[in-house]
């Protein structure tokens, strides 16, 4: 939520501090930076016997980071404690998934992390306007005082629900390291990255997707944000028991199939109706958020005995991060190429589509080479 606020907050921001817009639109750079490179080596330092207190003092950076935003009196002061507000972020996010899963038993896994995803799929598509409505009645500090209370009342509802946490294996930084070399993880994270750069950059230019006079025309964007936002909170809920239920990588294959097909689908929907291409809207945001559940999932199966399930997960978010980036910037080159908009879904599809292409190929080697999970341990 904290970053898709910050977001709308620019045009406030520009006129409190007398800078332009890409300045002030610097903040949501500051914070996702933060949270995409700042995260995975703040959990990977992380000692193994303080997860429950590492989990906390992230909750914690973030609250008073969001505070000292509030209260910041220069730009650059604010750029600032936006970055470590980022690092808050994403270092609560990734030891919360594995709090969650250690805390869950193997078959309620799935279900638990949907829990946490449906949260953050919520706070953008009811959290964001209300801290929008909210900014435009008392500032925007207001906005920021809000998203710090909402973090006080985790907080205080962590410290006094949260049960003491396992100690996760010991192991060394260069030990963690090796991470990078598991070929199963950098796949995990190679199909988000892909995931991200087709659903992610294609949500970046959704307007002027719609706006198209071939494409609908459509006036207002409002209220396809809305769809998209909508089917993601149902797919992050939904897809928990599915997890449950059914092998990650092959649904991990069946979501990137309706990805891709629902990102093909919406320069067509948008010609034969603004209303029709409400479905694929919405499927593309039940399945573009749905994803990182069995994703997650599948990564915590894979890590979590060497000791290293938090970091895997970091790595994960910094790779949507990163997709979503890249994606931003490949929209940006269509359009300076002066392409038809309509390219940008199909260019997104076919990022997707690629995407479930190596999923097959992973789940073929699962077949070929089943994996055995074995802990690591120190000599």
């Amino acid at each position: 939520m904290a970053s898709y606020v910050t977001a709308g907050l620019i045009p406030l921001i520009e006129a409190s501090f007398s800078v332009s817009v890409a300045v002030a639109a610097q903040l949501v750079t500051a914070f996702t930076l933060a949270y995409g490179l700042g995260s995975p080596i703040f959990v990977a330092l992380t000692p193994p016997d303080h997860q429950r207190t590492g989990l906390l003092f992230a909750l914690g950076l973030f609250v008073l980071a969001n505070a000292a935003s509030a209260l910041a009196a220069g730009f650059a002061e604010l750029v600032i404690w936006r970055a470590v507000a980022g690092i808050g972020a994403g270092v609560y996010l990734a030891m919360g998934i594995g709090a969650s899963a250690a805390l869950s038993s193997p078959e309620r896994r799935g279900k638990s992390i949907a829990i946490i995803m449906g949260g953050m799929a919520s706070g953008v598509v009811l959290g964001v306007p209300v801290g929008l409505i909210t900014a435009d009645s008392f500032g925007w500090q207001a906005a920021l005082w809000l998203v710090t209370l909402l973090g006080l009342l985790a907080f205080a509802g962590l410290a006094l629900m949260l049960p003491r946490l396992q100690a996760a294996p010991t192991s060394s930084l260069g030990q963690k390291l090796r991470i990078l070399a598991d070929g199963h993880v950098m796949t995990i994270l190679l199909i988000s990255l892909l995931a991200a750069v087709a659903s992610l950059g294609m949500y970046t230019f959704i307007a002027p997707l719609l706006a198209d006079p071939e494409l609908g025309a459509v006036r207002s964007v409002t209220p396809y944000l809305w769809i998209w936002g909508i089917g993601g909170v149902l797919g992050s809920f939904l897809v928990g028991p599915v997890v449950d239920r059914v092998r990650g990588p092959v649904l991990v294959f069946a979501i990137m199939v309706i990805l891709s097909a629902s990102l093909f689908l919406l320069p067509v929907a948008a010609t034969l109706g603004t209303w029709l291409v409400m479905l694929p809207i919405m499927a593309w945001g039940a399945v573009g958020w749905a994803l990182q559940v069995p994703q997650n999932n599948e990564l915590i199966q894979a890590r979590q005995a060497h000791g290293d399930g938090n970091l895997a997960i970091a790595l994960n978010e910094s790779a949507l991060y990163l997709g979503s980036a890249i994606g931003a910037a490949a929209g940006g080159f269509v359009l300076l190429l002066q392409m038809p908009t309509w390219t940008l879904a199909a260019c997104a599809g076919l990022i997707a589509s690629l995407g479930a292409l190596l999923q097959v190929l992973n789940l073929r080697r699962q077949r070929a080479w089943p994996r055995t999970v074995q802990p690591e341990t120190n000599h």
